[in-house]
């Protein structure tokens, strides 16, 4: 028997990841747990759902695991943001991390994770032993194909789908987008509403007139601003997987990310335009290449697909409850 924590669904990385992976655990049965997910009683309301447990397994798809569980618990470190980047933490989130995650990982059956990068960063972390983390990965959904209707406004464009929090450097994408000259009728289209800081930063760069926002979109017309793009634009800082990158793959889109954390090994060899992301001359000379050159475009297009058909949610399903299985 699988118990889960029901919480973490939603549309956002893990919780994308939670949905698409109990959908495929017909076993799994979600824990009643009356307390919003990471509040202050979590850990305790946790705990409690944990030992009123007699068999079975407690699975979470997120990083909140109980401090004390009855059964075996397997829980889910996507990566470690909060504590690489303090800008996008706080105090009692990164003394969460210290008092409740380190010590519940040390005593988790197996800790999942979606990218060898995230791994390795967890055991540095934790100091566990290597088979105590294990990487599932993460898919792509049905939605995502290269058939189907295209977003078509009226102007050439570049994809941002995300959030907007530091690691993402969409300062560094703006400033590049600029200096771009190849394509000056294209325009960077940012997935959400428009925001006061986005658009301060764009009028101070002179494109206000060439930025526009998609605002909340669902996978059907996610995947068709993804097939009208000329490419997505991803020149994160830090990413623990990427899921975006291989959406626009999977919709024949071609791709240009940064070269750093676990972005090269999702992209794989020459699948996406690698970048210095601490370079916007570097991302101002990639964009101006996808821009401009058709070949260049055709090539990523036809290769993202390709690489893209490598992530499958079935295949991180059954690899979620064999660790479960096994725990």
């Amino acid at each position: 028997m699988i118990h889960y924590d029901a919480r973490w669904s939603g549309p956002h990385g893990i919780g994308r990841f939670a949905v698409e992976v109990v959908a495929r655990l017909p076993e799994a049965r979600p824990l009643s747990i009356p307390v919003r997910r990471l509040s202050p009683l979590d850990p305790l309301a946790s705990a409690l759902a944990a030992l009123r447990l007699r068999e079975g397994v407690y699975f979470t798809p997120g990083f909140n695991p109980p401090p004390r569980a009855a059964v075996p618990v397997v829980f889910c470190i996507h990566d470690l943001i909060h504590l690489r980047f303090p800008a996008e933490s706080t105090f009692v989130r990164r003394a969460y991390y210290r008092l409740v995650v380190a010590p519940a990982a040390r005593r988790a059956a197996r800790i999942l994770t979606v990218s060898e990068f995230s791994r390795r960063e967890i055991l540095d972390w934790t100091g566990l032993p290597d088979d105590r983390v294990v990487v599932v990965g993460d898919g792509v959904s049905a939605a995502f194909t290269p058939d189907g209707p295209r977003h078509a406004p009226g102007y050439p464009y570049f994809l941002y789908v995300g959030r907007r929090e530091p690691h993402k450097n969409l300062p560094g994408l703006l400033a590049a987008f600029a200096a771009s000259r190849s394509r000056a009728d294209a325009k960077l289209l940012l997935t959400g509403d428009a925001d006061g800081a986005t658009l301060d930063l764009a009028r101070r760069h002179g494109i206000a007139d060439r930025i526009a926002f998609a605002g909340i979109l669902d996978d059907a017309r996610l995947a068709a601003h993804y097939r009208g793009a000329l490419a997505l634009a991803m020149p994160s800082f830090y990413e623990g997987f990427g899921l975006p990158m291989v959406e626009a793959m999977a919709c024949g889109l071609p791709v240009l990310a940064s070269n750093a954390t676990a972005l090269p090994e999702i992209a794989g060899e020459g699948n996406a335009l690698l970048v210095d992301p601490t370079r916007e001359d570097a991302i101002r000379e990639a964009l101006d290449d996808l821009a401009s050159n058709s070949e260049l475009r055709d090539r990523l297009r036809s290769r993202g697909v390709a690489r893209a058909a490598l992530f499958s949610w079935d295949r991180v399903g059954a690899e979620v409850a064999r660790q479960l299985a096994g725990a």
